[in-house]
């Protein structure tokens, strides 16, 4: 945490804080790698810094094991690895399926290893894109800024205990069930079509190759009203949650929490205990229904993209 002077203003300081790891230290200026991007400070501006307790901050152990569940919950067609990092292409569907996660150690100094991310993408056609999980991967994201890579919106990764997430809160009138396939219906597929922008054949390996999954539905006289999808991966048994849609038309029902409440006693009955997702910061009012079910950020991540 560095508090810095950033002007004056009748006669005293102003000050801003900023989060984020220590990526160099010279003798006038220090750079950290933020949620927000690198940022390189003066050292004559630094009022005081101070290191972030370590009960404050997910171990690298624990982010580590959540994106590889999350990989193994969103499995792209093609995959390659360097060294511990997994390289991942699924025809330019999604960017969790067509990006480099680079954890653990790639065999080779962290320059080389970017080169050979981007020269891999390149063999396929594709432009380079590496998921950066922060603040684990801070290092590799300062040295994508020093090459000019743009950053796409910060996304959160959330969990939450299966077992605090809070009943259904009672609602007035008829309330549709929530149906558990285990394979996508057409309408199901033609939805995450729209929200994602086509369904390549790479896409419906990406939602149906996981040995345990669950398509959730919700249709009201004869149409979809809201789905969701529900993954059990990792030695731990992590519930995933994804897609958890609502048409325009039906939300402010609590549609998208009945389906995440359906998902969670599947994945109770699969043996998990806790799940986790992925929301944009931005999806102010998805982060609200997910606050409201107990979800809280467990680390974040930005999706890098190599300058054309």
């Amino acid at each position: 945490m560095v508090r810095r002077v950033v002007g004056i203003r009748a006669g005293r300081p102003l000050f801003s804080d900023a989060l984020g790891e220590l990526v160099e230290l010279d003798e006038t200026h220090l750079t950290l790698a933020t949620g927000q991007g690198r940022l390189r400070v003066p050292l004559d501006e630094v009022h005081r810094a101070k290191r972030v307790p370590p009960a404050r901050r997910p171990t690298a152990s624990t982010v580590v094991e959540l994106e590889l569940a999350s990989d193994e919950a969103w499995p792209a067609a093609v995959r390659g690895r360097l060294g511990d990092w997994l390289l991942r292409a699924a025809a330019g569907w999604s960017g969790r399926a067509n990006s480099a996660l680079p954890v653990g150690d790639p065999d080779r100094p962290l320059p080389a290893a970017l080169d050979a991310v981007e020269s891999w993408y390149a063999d396929l056609g594709q432009r380079a894109m590496v998921n950066t999980p922060l603040p684990l991967a801070a290092p590799v994201g300062a040295e994508l800024d020093a090459r000019g890579w743009d950053a796409r919106p910060l996304v959160l990764v959330q969990t939450v205990p299966l077992a605090a997430v809070p009943p259904a809160p009672p609602v007035a009138g008829e309330v549709p069930p929530v149906e558990l396939a285990g394979t996508p219906s057409e309408d199901w597929l033609a939805v995450a079509a729209g929200r994602k922008g086509g369904l390549p054949d790479a896409a419906r390996h990406v939602l149906t190759a996981v040995e345990r999954v669950r398509f959730a539905q919700v249709y009201a006289d004869g149409r979809l009203l809201a789905m969701g999808r529900g993954t059990v991966t990792g030695p731990d048994r992590w519930l995933g949650l994804s897609l958890i849609e609502v048409v325009p038309e039906a939300r402010r029902r609590g549609l998208a929490g009945q389906v995440v409440r359906a998902l969670v006693e599947w994945g109770r009955a699969e043996g998990a205990t806790r799940a986790f997702l992925q929301v944009e910061q931005r999806n102010t009012a998805a982060v609200g229904l997910y606050r409201s079910l107990g979800f809280t950020t467990h680390h974040t991540y930005l999706t890098r993209v190599a300058p054309h």
